[in-house]
């Protein structure tokens, strides 16, 4: 009830109406709670969903977790259901991570954060047995980059609260893991709104989390708010992105302040790893992969079974950690017997390098086989909520975490949307399209508006069915006469059906001149909805959706998630 009233609260006090809010905390009781709660949820945008197979834009691994392909079963815990969650609680119990230490750094990292009674309420409840995190994880890309880092941290709510209700003798916290170690600039510096793609244009290297806001990030910062502020709520957009990203303050902390901002309501935690404490938790799993390098070994194992029917998404290394320092994040090796870390042309005996880690294991960096086991070890989580990607390489991993003694969770796929305006769905309508069609090619909608709409038969299906039948009796007389004509009689047939595929592709070409509206209007829709030819979650950044809708496009994304009945939705934004 509490996650509840502090939600309605937000509505009103987000209306700029004194008067509402007075009456919410007059009539404060039950009843009418539940009612205002049901008039929230009517205010929801217009929902279906398809499966992730018939959208044809996800992986062979995807589409098999989504149903669940027994082919997964070795490389996973379970497969996401009410059953497989109690279990999962019950064995979480058995590995134990550090509770006061965590709670204790999330206290520090939201010492001068706004909190939330929610938040406040998480933070606390992370100290008991009972309590047990949902994470996502994520790059801290600069303004959250594509849309799928919002459905991410959505989906962990959603589950999160569906857990609660159903298992309400413990707690669950939905948590935002931010990667800020990654230093793949490249990827996490650019955003796209509204089509018009942005890059952040700094000379800084390393790990992107530990970059500081700069000049050119400020200009950024204009830019963007000169587009999105003609927008309904633009200007509240932009206030949001210049607070959270000041001059001079790390991407990390940006980025902490701007996901808090957005998702403080709802309950999140954003956990910052990369601090000196956490890592000092997991020394004995960095040391056991120094001396011995033990996740290459087992991954190479699981990696010849997983790749007998799917693609391996990552390879991993001999040891799979950075040494990272200051603006540097670089490979460490092995060479004989001592430990190298090339581009800074550093060398450490096992000794010395034993004594590095005890003396500042902030400076030792997991990589993407090695993150999930630190993740795991600091968090009591039972869920972890992944695109496809992430999925893949998890899978690569369940016998490092028996290696490494640490629960491996139960992987959610995350939610997929497909964001449609009003105009898209009249254009729609008009176009006569089904929900799956809207995934066919540009040229396959055209072709099957053309059948359904032409007056005219260019199709010489029928044609080609009479030849096919005329040549079947010209080959019987043939063979009756010399076998050996056969050869020929099919070549004519093969020479004959190409001249007439021909004529009938002229036909269409011809046919196709009469539908130039419809042409204009079905590239217009895809361009729309699935730009530079790929789904609108991986290119458009949420920032054009909050500027017309605001906090609601957040709501809408909830109310529409599913906890872990996989399927992808498709949304027609009012």
């Amino acid at each position: 009830m509490n996650n509840l009233l502090q939600k309605i609260e937000y509505k009103f006090k987000s209306s700029s109406n004194s008067i509402s809010l007075i009456l919410f905390l007059f009539f404060n009781s039950s009843l009418f709670v539940s009612s205002i709660y049901l008039f929230l949820q009517n205010m929801q945008a217009n929902c279906s969903y398809v499966s992730y197979a018939n959208t044809n834009s996800f992986s062979k691994i995807v589409n098999d977790y989504a149903e669940c392909n027994a082919n997964l079963k070795p490389f996973i815990t379970d497969f996401p259901s009410k059953e497989s969650f109690l279990k999962k609680i019950e064995e979480r119990k058995h590995f134990k991570c550090d509770r006061v230490l965590l709670k204790n750094v999330l206290s520090a990292q939201y010492k001068n954060a706004d909190v939330t009674i929610l938040q406040q309420n998480n933070i606390n409840n992370l100290a008991y047995d009972n309590c047990f995190t949902v994470t996502t994880a994520h790059q801290p890309n600069i303004f959250t980059g594509p849309l799928y880092f919002i459905y991410k941290i959505v989906h962990a709510i959603k589950l999160a609260g569906e857990l609660k209700e159903i298992f309400p003798g413990n707690n669950f916290v939905p948590i935002y893991y931010m990667g800020s170690e990654d230093a793949d600039l490249d990827e996490l510096g650019s955003f796209t709104i509204d089509g018009y793609k942005r890059t952040w244009q700094t000379k800084q290297t390393g790990a992107v989390g530990r970059m500081l806001v700069d000049d050119a990030f400020m200009l950024l910062i204009k830019e963007v708010a000169s587009q999105l502020n003609v927008q309904t709520f633009g200007t509240q957009l932009s206030t949001l992105l210049e607070t959270s990203y000041t001059k001079g303050k790390t991407i990390q902390l940006a980025t902490f302040d701007l996901v808090n901002a957005l998702f403080k309501t709802y309950g999140l935690l954003v956990i910052m790893p990369d601090n000196a404490v956490l890592k000092a938790s997991f020394k004995n799993i960095i040391q056991k992969e120094l001396l011995h390098q033990f996740s290459h070994k087992v991954v190479q194992e699981t990696n010849k079974a997983l790749q007998a029917n799917y693609n391996i998404q990552a390879a991993g290394r001999e040891i799979n950690l950075f040494y990272l320092m200051d603006d540097k994040r670089e490979r460490i090796e092995k060479m004989e017997e001592l430990f190298v870390v090339k581009s800074l042309e550093k060398t450490f005996t096992t000794n010395e390098i034993l004594l590095e880690l005890d003396t500042h294991p902030e400076r030792f960096s997991a990589n993407v086989i090695l993150r999930p086991v630190f993740q795991e070890t600091i968090l009591p989580n039972i869920a972890f909520i992944g695109g496809g990607g992430e999925l893949a390489y998890w899978m690569q991993l369940k016998q490092v975490f028996t290696e490494a003694e640490t629960s491996y969770p139960i992987m959610v796929l995350r939610n997929s949307f497909l964001l449609l305006n009003s105009k898209d769905s009249k254009l729609i309508s008009k176009l006569a399209l089904t929900n799956l069609e809207l995934f066919d090619t540009e040229e396959k909608l055209l072709k099957d508006l053309i059948i359904k709409s032409s007056t005219n038969t260019w199709m010489l299906n029928q044609e080609i069915a009479s030849l096919e039948a005329l040549f079947e009796a010209l080959t019987q007389k043939a063979n009756k006469i010399d076998a050996t004509l056969n050869g020929h009689v099919q070549s004519v047939l093969t020479k004959t059906k190409s001249k007439i595929k021909g004529i009938e592709t002229k036909m269409y070409r011809a046919e196709k001149r009469k539908f130039t509206e419809e042409q204009e209007q079905i590239k217009k829709l895809r361009a729309n909805l699935f730009p530079l030819n790929n789904l609108q979650e991986r290119v458009e950044n949420f920032g054009s959706f909050y500027a017309k809708y605001g906090q609601n496009f957040i709501d809408v994304i909830l109310n529409n998630s599913l906890a872990w009945q996989q399927q992808f939705a498709i949304i027609t934004m009012e």
